[in-house]
């Protein structure tokens, strides 16, 4: 098995963050699907602003990432789903201090709320290794 192999094709406009165009899994790998991870801390809390829950967000999938011995280099593809009116660009940072020079493909959707209004951010995310 061989991690992800993550490319940009050069018949496609560059990425405008820190993701890929594409993920390559190849066949016989080991895949690893996190349920969308909400930016509550592991005693329940749940911070107030959206960059500490996107933090928390993205923490979360590191732990998942963790307990299932993968790292950030081995996701292949996120799903942001953020509140509309939070700050894009304070997601975009604490991805990036959780995840480092990974770029899995990546989706960010603007919604109206999430299942609890106090949710500011959810966030899914698929492995492989």
């Amino acid at each position: 098995m061989s991690a992800p192999e993550s490319f940009n094709p050069n018949t496609m406009a560059a990425p405008v963050g820190a993701y890929s165009q594409c993920v390559r899994v190849k066949a016989g790998s080991e895949l690893l699907y996190i349920a969308g991870q909400v930016g509550l801390r592991p005693d329940g809390t749940l911070p107030t602003t959206v960059q500490e829950q996107a933090a928390e967000a993205f923490a979360n999938i590191t732990r998942a990432l963790a307990a299932a011995d993968m790292t950030p280099a081995n996701l292949v593809k996120i799903n942001t789903y953020l509140v509309t009116g939070q700050p894009v660009e304070a997601v975009r940072n604490a991805r990036t201090a959780a995840f480092g020079d990974a770029r899995p493909a990546s989706t960010l959707i603007t919604i109206p709320q999430l299942v609890d209004p106090k949710y500011l951010i959810e966030v899914e995310a698929v492995a492989a290794r």
